[in-house]
């Protein structure tokens, strides 16, 4: 066993002897915890969103917008609704049991392993680990390599709020993550590809070890005929190149009824240009590809004879434009992948059961958009489609509350957090019975006679 190897096992053993003592149990402690951790990081807001700059280029309003205010909205939340979360719910009992009581008990896990990616480094990584604390957990999070300085800020912050025993962080990259997955966790909360997804899922196995998984998908963003165009593109280059496109659930590609997708593009370029400027190149509060793989993988993917908008980059700065592609088809290599960048290809459809038809041929993804005035055509695109959660209307807002669970199914993952999401994804519900001592009735024990078999007909239609 190497020194690492070593290391994170001691962290998981000595969070796992602290759980069995019962610590975490009290509700005073665990809101005492969420307190320290909301002063602490409205101590180090400026530090937060400096080092979110190093990381990905986003400007200090992004990063309180998209990262630590949702994150200082989803603690207050917690604060305001978790002794309401963690009590005891009673549940009608059954005739036959009149004289007991029945109840859920919500239960923490135990011992926690949080495993956040490097897209929206904070929030990512500060969203499950104060759902898990709040349910009553320890926690070991381990951050993403590809984002340093953000981690280095979380590593920072939690050694100050909590000691080792309850909630610690691991830096460091894939072996890191490998050690840590070989060790046994009560609980796992994976954010990231559906290709580490699978490895995640794999290692849990080995120890029956729950999962949810936040994974990602090929969002579509549904145009019908009807929808308010200007409004529609608006939306749609906010929620696309949000962080430069790097966001699990922006709008993956437009499908666009094609009698109005010419209008579209024109308000889609007036939105780019209006937004971003001329030379988004150059615009400060726009953000960069977070290294040069991907930068790299990224401008694989524009195809320069299909661009309408966009198209340019600067590989020192790893900045790609807001880049259009028209003349799309679902062969492209663009559509083979999540794009997970601020490239927007165009797709068309002739008629809306065409386009159910083929986005249900497709992996379920992550988030849909459609934009309609037609509130039939919003009912039938929400009702038969697959995908984890979405807007009509708009864009990303979605999972912007702590009011609704977020998550996807299949290929886009499994399992939800947020707010009482969040609380209940870290919890097991013990379902108990409190019988009384004062009544025994003789009915289910043998020997059986018939008139308690029609005691027990009577009890049980």
């Amino acid at each position: 066993m190497t020194n690492k190897e070593q290391e994170i096992h001691q962290i998981v053993e000595k969070q796992r002897s602290w759980f069995l003592t019962g610590a975490t149990l009290n509700l005073n402690s665990r809101i005492e915890a969420l307190n320290r951790l909301k002063t602490c990081i409205l101590q180090q807001k400026a530090n937060i969103h400096e080092a979110l700059s190093k990381d990905l280029g986003k400007s200090s309003f992004e990063s309180y917008m998209c990262e630590t205010g949702l994150v200082l909205s989803e603690i207050t939340y917690m604060l305001k609704h978790i002794r309401r979360f963690a009590r005891e719910k009673t549940v009608p009992t059954p005739l036959a049991q009149f004289h007991s009581r029945s109840y859920q008990k919500p239960s923490p896990y135990g011992v926690v392993l949080i495993m956040s990616p490097w897209n929206y480094p904070f929030l990512l990584a500060l969203d499950p680990l104060i759902d898990a604390i709040a349910a009553g957990n320890t926690v070991v999070l381990k951050p993403s390599a590809y984002s340093p300085c953000t981690s280095q800020v979380i590593h920072s912050i939690i050694s100050q709020c909590f000691e080792e025993k309850q909630a610690a962080v691991v830096t460091g990259g894939r072996a890191e993550n490998t050690c840590l997955l070989h060790q046994h966790f009560d609980y796992i909360f994976f954010t990231g590809s559906q290709a580490v997804g699978k490895e995640v899922m794999t290692h849990a196995a080995a120890h029956l070890t729950p999962v949810t998984l936040e994974l990602g998908g090929k969002s579509p963003c549904v145009i019908e005929r009807t929808a308010n165009l200007r409004l529609a593109a608006r939306r749609i280059v906010f929620g696309k190149f949000l962080n430069c496109g790097q966001t699990c659930v922006a709008p993956d590609y437009i499908y666009c009824d094609q009698s109005v997708k010419d209008r579209l593009i024109k308000e889609l370029q007036k939105q780019i240009k209006r937004q971003f400027g001329k030379n988004p190149l150059k615009n400060q509060n726009y953000g960069k590809i977070i290294n040069e793989k991907h930068f790299q993988r990224l401008t694989g993917l524009i195809e320069s004879s299909k661009i309408v908008w966009g198209g340019g980059s600067d590989c020192q700065a790893l900045k790609i434009e807001p880049t259009l592609m028209d003349h799309t088809a679902f062969s492209d290599p663009v559509m083979q992948e999540e794009i997970f960048g601020p490239i927007l290809p165009i797709l068309t459809f002739s008629s809306l059961d065409e386009a159910i038809r083929r986005i249900n041929s497709l992996p379920h993804p992550l988030a849909l958009y459609i934009f309609t005035s037609d509130s039939r055509a919003a009912k039938k695109i929400t009702a038969h489609c697959g995908f984890g959660g979405g807007c009509i209307n708009d864009t990303v807002i979605h999972l912007a509350t702590s009011q609704m669970g977020f998550g996807g199914f299949g290929e886009s993952g499994m399992g939800a957090y947020h707010g009482k999401e969040g609380f209940e994804t870290f919890s097991h519900k013990k379902s108990m019975v409190d019988k009384k001592t004062w009544l025994d009735l003789p009915m289910r024990y043998q020997p059986y006679r018939k008139l308690y078999q029609k005691l027990i007909t009577l009890f049980l239609k």
